[in-house]
């Protein structure tokens, strides 16, 4: 049997109601830790701050090999 609209709509309320209210508001950083890279262009906010090692790491990885893309290799 099809859901009507209303039955949808209704559905879609309810699970609403059950996403907690920081994910809600958009661009909250309430209880995140901020981590600044590239010289102050970027800030990347993370909510566990022992993990801000890694973090660095893997946009200073991730940076690099987008940055390789589209650089010339050299003829062998």
């Amino acid at each position: 049997m099809k859901k009507t609209t209303l039955e949808y709509r209704m559905m879609l309320e309810h699970n609403r109601l059950k996403i907690p209210n920081a994910k809600l508001e958009t661009g909250s950083v309430t209880g995140l830790f901020p981590i600044i890279l590239d010289g102050g262009r970027t800030t990347i906010f993370i909510s566990d701050l022992t993990k801000e090692a890694e973090t660095r790491e893997r946009y200073n990885l991730r940076r690099d090999s987008r940055l390789n893309i589209f650089t010339k290799k050299p003829k062998v």
